[in-house]
């Protein structure tokens, strides 16, 4: 492997961001490919870090953003399609592009984020482009490692504030029974699993999918969530049908705040399968959601 950076597209979002400092602070120089890039805010003096403006649905602009890169990393993500974005293009025409585009530059490792779930044939445009976009990047770039991480937690997740803000309601409404079981995996960790796979050592696995040290059900997590937060509310479960009709109705906004695609994978498990690598085959030991929740969440 050559001594370039590693180019990680997706670089400023919340996973990048992660993947940056780990490789940062694994002695690796790495080049931060966006649309707008910009440096971490906790950046030091002498860091070997560069910044290229790219967008991953320019083929000039991704060429020019992996030349000379010893590795690459596509953390690039979509969860709302919009009129110019649309999952199909992000998630399979744009990763097969790059894919392709990395093998054509020598560039001998490529790490490919995706997510647990993934179903070629679900109804879910979401999940089917997911699962088609790994295709693509297999048949672009054979030796490509795909990484299926749970859903991320961390210091200013997604997940869990859009979980605390919930605990706000005077009742608390739940996806079906809220019975789905997840198993949240701190940012850092998947973030140190990027690293190991793009370290001298890299491993034998191809796929892995990564969760966190605790598997819970969906309603389980908010009455933790709860319980750290001191509130009580009660969890009312809501059929399906009535949320599938709620983001019917909320479809035309410019971004809806519930979409088919995300109910189908509440609806969904959302935890570590089998015959797939995972962090005991990285030696890494992940952190628990129950333990990390006062880094992660702020009792008011």
């Amino acid at each position: 492997m050559s001594d370039g950076p590693i180019t990680v597209f997706g670089g400023t979002g919340f996973l990048g961001r992660a993947i940056v400092r780990e490789l940062l602070e694994a002695g690796h120089s790495v080049r931060i490919a966006a649309r707008s890039p910009r440096l971490p805010e906790d950046i030091d003096d002498g860091d070997p870090i560069s910044l290229c403006s790219a967008d991953i649905q320019d083929e000039a602009s991704v060429a020019k953003a992996l030349a000379g890169a010893s590795g690459v990393v596509n953390a690039v993500s979509l969860y709302v399609e919009s009129r110019r974005l649309t999952f199909d293009a992000i998630h399979v025409e744009a990763a097969g592009r790059l894919a392709r585009l990395a093998r054509e530059a020598g560039i001998s490792r490529l790490v490919h984020v995706s997510g647990i779930g993934v179903d070629e044939h679900s109804t879910s445009r979401y999940i089917s482009a997911r699962a088609r976009g790994e295709a693509a990047v297999l048949k672009a770039f054979p030796k490509a490692t795909l990484l299926r991480p749970s859903v991320l937690f961390g210091p200013n997740d997604a997940f869990l504030s859009a979980l605390e803000k919930l605990t706000r309601l005077p009742v608390i409404p739940l996806f079906g029974q809220g019975e789905a079981q997840l198993q949240p995996v701190h940012v850092r960790d998947v973030a140190r699993a990027v690293g190991k796979m793009l370290g001298p050592r890299p491993p034998a696995w191809r796929l892995f999918e990564l969760g966190g040290e605790d598997a819970m059900r969906y309603r389980d997590i908010i009455m933790l969530v709860m319980a750290h937060l001191r509130r009580d509310h009660p969890l009312v479960p809501i059929p399906m049908p009535v949320w599938r009709f709620l983001a019917t109705l909320l479809s035309p906004l410019p971004s809806p705040p519930l979409t088919h695609d995300q109910l189908s994978l509440l609806a969904l498990d959302n935890i570590v399968g089998r015959h797939v690598g995972t962090f005991t085959d990285l030696g890494i030991i992940p952190r628990s959601l129950r333990e990390s929740l006062p880094s992660c969440l702020i009792t008011d």
